[in-house]
């Protein structure tokens, strides 16, 4: 199934060439129906270019637009906006291209892969491995991994990079504590298993802050691990392994894929990027133009300095790339990260899903490539920045003694939320509502309250900070997923109630739109492929969220007995058929949209 938009959009632009106007032909969807479907707003920006009024355009336009097989005779609106109505018969021919459930492109409801997948890579959750996951991972955690499905969906190689924290001077703290508790680990790494992460490293930082030979022994495991001693190197493995494990217990429930690299694996990398900047110094240095270089020593470190980065005193603002004490902070390994993500993966797009408070140090990282031209203009580098989740209260997501929440502990309170409405909800979508099975209602709780997290978290603006709310988040009612959730097993009880076998259903069945809602549903519908093509250039979930919960409110509305139409007991077949068929492709335009959105469906709740 093409993108209806798209269509639009090159009709338009030929009739604006055909009155030598050029420019965005501007085509979007209609926020309110009473204007049309789409409207094209090019009019009112052509004006002063073309010096004629903008209605006047407006009409040359319509009037060059061959778009009759599309649309209803196009309608001049306000100060020269273009209306444009589809044709139901368009819209009918368009759905009923789309391969059947039983069909092996059906799971993507016909909609093509891109004709150039770009190589992306998309740096996300990015735990630091001396403590478990806590609540300020979950956004960057589960906005990735919906930004992942939508490309990947599109056709793009994504690399789904999980930059992970195993580096630095806590390690040796960590390390030389393993080695006093945990003596066996020297031995049998491969052993190691540490129940409670944070409680160990609260243990291991109390004994270096007040036992100064530990505070010693510490600092010489550090130089022993940087300097590769075997040793030392396998015991830290094995507590990044199990570190890890601790972190793909995470991902395995949200059901979130991850390749993990560690700052230590750019350790070479992160020497050779010292290594570029000495060169470009030692080159600014034989020409002899000082106001020209932009590598330099300040205070015994090595920084870069880039045009429009200013400090508060006004003073040019450096980005260190090497500290005064010869040591890599995250500037340095973010170069390096590009550089690997550029030269080595072949990325022609880079995007961070990073919190707003690292926007300047991003924008300096991408400026630092930029002047060193590390990454070259076709290169596209992104910091998808999102604000942060707090309390119901409003502040800032603490425990009860102040200390940080853990993910795990979140996810399992929405989980036995969850579990009190599956128990406590009869819904006309089970079949026995009454005798579930206690492993069901487990499967149940877990795919509601997970679900629930997730699309509340997605359905916010990621610029914006959000209230963390279980009561809304697990509502039936409103824009939440276990209303989706709801919608999508209400429609495929439906079939149940028809006796439709979608797997072998009539590849011959027509589709006819003649009721308002009939229409309506069927517009929705095709709007599909044009919402997953806004949000792979947008990246923001959020038009996903809102438009399958337009799609599952437009459902209600047609399958309404007072303002709909009759479905299972429609007459004569053909028109029973034909709903039939919309409720199908419904259901799997919800179940694709909420799997994107890392959300899973149930045929019953």
């Amino acid at each position: 199934m093409n993108s209806t938009l798209q269509v639009l959009t090159e009709r338009v632009q030929d009739a604006m060439i055909k009155i030598d106007a050029g420019g965005d032909p501007l085509v979007r969807a209609s926020q309110d129906d009473k204007f049309g479907d789409y409207q094209s707003n090019c009019a009112m920006g052509l004006a002063k270019a073309l010096g004629k009024k903008p209605r006047e355009i407006a009409s040359a336009i319509i009037e060059n637009l061959l778009i009759d097989d599309i649309c209803e005779t196009p309608e001049i609106a306000g100060p020269g906006f273009v209306n444009l109505r589809l044709k139901p018969g368009f819209i009918a021919g368009c759905l009923q291209t789309i391969p059947l459930a039983s069909d092996t492109k059906g799971d993507r409801l016909g909609i093509a892969v891109c004709p150039k997948p770009e190589t992306v890579v998309v740096d996300l959750s990015s735990p630091n491995l001396a403590k478990e996951m806590h609540v300020g991972h979950l956004r960057s955690t589960v906005i990735g991994d919906c930004i992942c499905r939508i490309l990947e969906f599109q056709g793009h190689k994504v690399h789904r990079e999980n930059h992970v924290g195993d580096w630095g001077t806590q390690f040796g703290m960590l390390v030389a504590y393993l080695r006093r508790t945990k003596p066996d680990v020297i031995d049998q790494p491969e052993s190691l298993e540490i129940k409670d992460l944070e409680s160990f490293y609260v243990e291991a930082k109390a004994l270096f802050d007040k036992d100064d030979a530990f505070k010693t022994e510490s600092r010489e495991t550090v130089v022993a691990l940087q300097q590769g001693d075997v040793a030392t190197r396998r015991i830290w493995k094995a507590f990044c392994d199990e570190s890890l494990r601790h972190c793909h217990a995470i991902y395995d429930r949200l059901n979130v894929r991850l390749e993990d690299r560690g700052e230590s694996a750019y350790t070479k990398l992160m020497e050779e990027v010292v290594d570029r900047l000495e060169q470009i110094q030692q080159e600014q240095e034989s020409k002899d133009k000082p106001k020209d270089w932009y590598v330099a020593d300040s205070d015994g470190a090595l920084c870069l300095f880039m045009d429009g980065f200013k400090a508060r005193d006004g003073e040019p603002l450096p980005l260190i790339v090497r500290k005064s004490d010869g040591g890599f902070n995250y500037a340095t390994s973010d170069l390096a990260t590009i550089v690997h993500r550029v030269e080595t993966l072949n990325a022609t797009r880079i995007i961070y899903v990073v919190g707003i408070p690292q926007k300047q140090h991003f924008d300096m990282v991408f400026a630092a490539v930029r002047k060193l031209d590390w990454a070259k203009e076709n290169v596209i580098l992104r910091h998808l920045g999102f604000g942060s989740m707090l309390a119901s209260s409003g502040k800032p997501f603490k425990t009860r003694d102040g200390g940080t929440v853990k993910l795990k502990d979140l996810l399992d309170e929405a989980v036995e939320r969850a579990r009190n409405v599956a128990v406590n909800t009869k819904s006309e979508t089970a079949d026995n509502p009454t005798n579930q099975e206690n492993d069901e209602v487990d499967r149940i709780a877990e795919t509601i309250g997970l679900g629930a997290i997730k699309y509340f978290d997605l359905s916010h603006s990621m610029s914006s900070d959000y209230k963390f709310d279980l009561n809304i988040m697990l509502s039936l009612e409103g824009n939440t997923a276990p209303y989706l959730q709801y919608a999508y097993a209400r429609i495929r009880s439906i079939g149940r109630k028809a006796g439709v076998d979608w797997s072998s259903w009539p590849t011959d069945t027509n589709i006819t739109l003649e009721h308002a809602t009939e229409i309506a549903l069927a517009t929705k519908l095709l709007q599909f492929p044009e919402t997953l093509d806004t949000i792979t250039t947008e990246l923001r979930p959020n038009i996903l969220t809102d438009y399958l919960f337009t799609l599952a409110k437009t459902f209600s509305r047609f399958y309404d007995k007072k303002l709909g139409v009759r479905v299972i007991d429609a007459s004569p077949e053909e028109l029973k058929m034909s709903r039939l068929r919309l409720c199908d492709l419904t259901a799997r335009t919800l179940k694709l949209g909420l799997h994107l959105l890392g959300i899973e469906t149930l045929e019953q709740m």
